[in-house]
Order: C-alpha cells, then structure tokens, then sequence
C-alpha cells in the first residue's frame, strides 16, 4: 500500500484539493461530501443534501444522478407530501453496494465490526486474551478469528472490500505493519500481508488515535470540522491531532506519540522501558501505582484496571490523600505535554477520550496551571478559557474513524474506476 493510498484512507487528498483544484478531485471532494452527509443523516432529499453539503442544487443533482446509476445510491420511497408540489424522494447509500470490516486492537482485547455501504453495523465480534501473555502469532491469529466471525454471522452480504485496524501502538506510515505496541511482545507484525492473503480485501493499519481523531470527525463535524487534537486517556495515554483536513501521519511511521514526549527527564517508569514519560503520570497504570504508594519506579502491571480506577477517584474527590495527588501529578503531566505541544502548533481545540476523561475534574486544576504558565506562546493562552470536551467511550470512537475512513477509501475507489472506464 503507497503512500498515497493512505491519505485516500485518511482524507489527506483534502489539502491537496485546496492547493490544486482540478476537475476529478472537486468531483471526488464532492461526492464524498454527499456520501458522508447521507451516511451520518440517514435519507435526505437533493434540497436537504445542497442544505447540509453547501453544493449547488445543480451540483447535487448531477452527482446524485450519477451515484444511482453506478449503483452507490438508491432512492426511498416518497415521504409525507409538501404544503405544495410533489414529496420530495429521500436518497441514501445502498446498503448492497459492498461490506468493510474494522477492527479495535488493543490490550486485551480485540473487537471486530463489520458495516454496510451505508454504514451500519451488520455483524460484531470480540476477543478477550491476554496479549502480552500470549505467544508469536497469536495476535495476528485472534484478528483473523475475529473478521472470520463478522462474516459468519451474515453470510448472505457481500465480502469485504476493504479492512480497516485501529491498533494501539506505532505503525508503519503505508499502514501495512504495526511496529511496535504496548500490548504484546511481538514486533513488526505484518497485519495486511497476513490478512489480505486470506480476505482478499485491501487492508488499512493505523494507530488507534488516528482512528478516533476520523470517528470524532465524522460524528460532529460542525464542532470537529477544524483543527484539533484528540488526547487518549486510558491504560495509556496517546494522542491524533487533525490538522488541515486530515489525521496528522508521520512520513515512516504514525508518529504523534504525545504519551512518550519526555515530562521529567530520567522519572517514572513507563512501559515502553523508557523514563519520564506523560504516560508515565497520566495513564491509568501510572496513577494506580502513584496512590498506592508504589515507587514510580515499579514495573507497570500489564493489565487493564479501570474499574479499580473509578474507586480511587471517589477516594480523591472526597478529600486530600495519596489518590488525589496521584490525580493531580497526572494533570500536571498533561497539560506540560499540552503546553509543548501548543508552543509548536497554537492552540487548539482538545477532546479528551477514553475512561480517564471520567476523572477531568480531579486533573482540571493541574492542567490549566500548566498552560496558564505558557506565557510565551504567540498570541497568549486564556486558559481559564480554553475548552476541553469529554468522551469516555474511546472504543466506539475507534471503530466509528475505521469505519469513516474504510468507506472513503471505497467511495475514491469507485468514483477512480468509474473516471477510468
């Protein structure tokens, strides 16, 4: 997989269209456009489409036109009749038009959802082992057992066109292999050589974060339509951050790993081996071993403990204590890699995703103090002011950005073969 074909999947190509406007990207940008709307609303009409895509109604009848003659759209029956003139008829993306698969791959867990061309969910799966524990290939194993499940629960839907991994860990930049996770031993695994021999389908691998920055995206894109970073706190901390239309992606690997930037050269133990991390004090491990009075030397435990976490945080918000302060050494070192991060890119909205975000209030503090400290960045930084959204679930965000960013690559594959015919 080029280069290239990972800014398709991602949406890179919308850079790209602002700087070179040719005919077939502004047909390609537009057709997406509508696809999406018609995905995220369900049934709309040409005038809801032109409403909601800011497409002339010229522009979203040739379009639409020419998506229900590939077979991409089909027609609703006619809704309620209009105070005057003909019902409007709904369109929206034929389910039958193909099937992609995607998948969450983290500690412990695997879980699998197999969408329709419209987007929704015909079958899921999942996969509880422990991973670190586990021997070579078995990861690579329980992510093949779980696409086999997805399409053994509905036989009856087409293959899937496209495969799409969200992976805790680093990838390589043509999301093809993940190089190196926190959630096994193993390195270098080969995802889309392995899977693509056995599904015959295109398969896509990319950090977790990167998936959730496309899932926030895709589901409020008034509020997620800019810039922003979206901070992953849960077992371990990591970060995607949405610049200029798409998932920031390094040039050889994923890259924006913000839970490994350096907070207190030569600290804490964090579980990539390395000292000093944010991770380090911000994720859930970290915290867990800071409030009961372990050394922040103490070898991370391996497993997920957020239930153990919900406890210590009622601990810290009824009063002073180990717990509290381990909340609050995790907002400091939050929001020093905040204010690192802004001093190189300004400000920018923040999201704050995964079970740990149920813990903000305790960390809030901490966090503002940091950035109020920012004194030098361009501009100033209100941070009494500065916003911060919350949303604990960073699973269904996960599979939501795989499954945005698989049926984009499928959208460019068709409207690429039919430009070719």
């Amino acid at each position: 997989m080029t280069a290239a074909t990972q800014e398709g999947q991602y949406g890179g190509s919308d850079l790209a269209l602002r700087k070179v406007a040719r005919p077939d990207d502004l047909r390609r940008q537009n057709r997406g456009l509508i696809l999406a709307a018609l995905r995220r609303e369900g049934g709309l009409s040409r005038t809801e489409l032109a409403a909601r895509t800011r497409l002339s109604p010229a522009s979203v009848s040739t379009i639409s036109a020419a998506l229900l003659a590939e077979g991409i759209l089909e027609e609703e029956a006619p809704g309620s009749a209009l105070k005057r003139g003909r019902p409007q008829v709904a369109l929206r993306p034929d389910p039958r038009a193909g099937t992609a698969v995607v998948l969450s791959v983290t500690l412990n867990q695997i879980l699998a959802r197999r969408i329709d061309y419209a987007g929704r969910p015909v079958a899921e799966a999942a996969r509880r082992f422990d991973s670190l524990a586990a021997p070579p290939g078995a990861l690579l194993e329980a992510t093949a057992d779980a696409i086999r499940e997805t399409l053994a629960q509905a036989p009856e839907a087409r293959p899937p066109l496209r495969i799409s991994l969200g992976v805790q860990g680093v990838t390589d930049a043509a999301g093809t292999r993940m190089i190196w996770s926190p959630v096994t031993h193993e390195r270098d695994i080969p995802f889309a050589a392995r899977l693509e021999s056995e599904f015959a389908a295109p398969v896509f691998v990319a950090n977790d974060c990167a998936a959730i920055v496309q899932g926030l995206r895709n589901r409020e894109p008034q509020r997620y339509g800019g810039d922003f970073a979206a901070i992953l706190l849960s077992h371990g901390v990591g970060m995607g951050l949405h610049l200029q239309g798409a998932p920031f992606l390094g040039a050889r690997s994923s890259a924006m790993e913000f839970g490994h930037m350096v907070y207190q050269p030569e600290g804490a133990l964090c579980r990539c081996g390395g000292r000093g991390c944010v991770e380090a004090y911000a994720g859930s491990y970290a915290i867990l071993r800071r409030a009961r009075g372990f050394s922040d030397q103490t070898p991370p435990e391996s497993g997920e403990d957020h239930e153990a976490e919900a406890p210590l945080a009622a601990l810290a918000r009824a009063g002073p204590g180990p717990e509290r302060e381990a909340f609050k050494a995790a907002g400091r070192a939050i929001g020093y890699g905040l204010r690192n991060l802004f001093t190189l890119l300004d400000p920018t909205p923040v999201a704050l995703v995964g079970a740990g975000s149920l813990a903000f209030d305790l960390m809030e503090p901490e966090i503002r103090k940091a950035l109020a400290g920012a004194t030098g960045l361009a501009g100033g930084l209100a941070a009494e002011g500065f916003e911060f959204r919350l949303h604990p679930d960073e699973f269904s965000l996960i599979l939501e950005g795989g499954a945005a960013a698989a049926l984009r690559a499928l959208d460019e594959a068709a409207s690429g073969e039919r430009a070719g015919a």
